[in-house]
C-alpha cells in the first residue's frame, strides 16, 4: 500500500492577505488575527478515503467495496490476526488545499436500481466528507464492478472453521 502525499490548507482562506484588519491594532502586534487563523490544517488523503468508505457502506444496496481482486486480498488479510477490515478498500481520494475528488468502486446487490444506489452513495459521501473536513468535494466517480447475486457465496462473510 502506498502512502498518499499530504497537502496543507489554510484554515480560513484569505486570512493571510495582509490587508486592513478591522479588529484593532493590538491583535496585529501580537501575532496577527484570531487564533483560528494562525497556521494550517493538513488533511491526508487516507483520512478522506476512510470517511468516504464509511459513508458509502452506509447506503442501502451497497454490498461491498472494491474490485474482485481487492476483495479477495482483503478477505485473506481479514483472516490474519491483527489484519482487520480495510475501510478504504475501493476508495481513492485526491486532496488539494481546499477541494477533494473521489473515485469509488462498489459492488451492488442484485435487484436494486444501480443509478439510484450510485446517486445515494454520491450524496452520502459528499455530505460526510464536506461536513467532517470542510473540503469542497468537486467530484465523486463511482464504478460498479460487480452485482452480488442472492445465490453466490460471499467472500467477505466469516466461514465456519473446519477445526475446533
Amino acid at each position: 500500500m502506498t502512502e498518499s502525499p499530504q497537502r496543507n490548507r489554510p484554515d480560513s482562506p484569505g486570512s493571510m492577505s495582509g490587508g486592513d484588519d478591522s479588529r484593532g491594532s493590538s491583535l496585529s502586534k501580537r501575532g496577527g488575527g484570531s487564533p483560528a487563523s494562525r497556521g494550517r490544517t493538513t488533511i491526508a488523503d487516507g483520512v478522506v478515503e476512510k470517511i468516504a468508505g464509511m459513508a458509502a457502506r452506509d447506503v442501502s444496496g451497497v454490498h461491498a467495496m472494491g474490485s474482485g481482486i481487492s476483495r479477495t486480498f482483503g478477505a485473506m488479510r481479514d483472516r490474519v490476526p491483527g489484519g482487520g477490515k480495510s475501510v478504504t478498500r475501493g476508495v481513492n481520494a485526491e486532496v488539494g488545499e481546499s477541494q477533494a475528488a473521489l473515485d469509488l468502486e462498489i459492488v451492488v446487490e442484485y435487484g436494486v436500481a444501480i443509478a439510484d444506489v450510485a446517486a445515494d452513495v454520491r450524496e452520502n459521501v459528499v455530505a460526510a466528507v464536506e461536513r467532517m473536513t470542510g473540503l469542497e468535494v468537486v467530484e465523486v466517480n463511482i464504478a460498479v464492478s460487480d452485482v452480488k447475486l442472492p445465490d453466490e457465496d460471499d467472500d467477505d462473510d466469516e466461514s465456519e472453521s473446519r477445526v475446533q
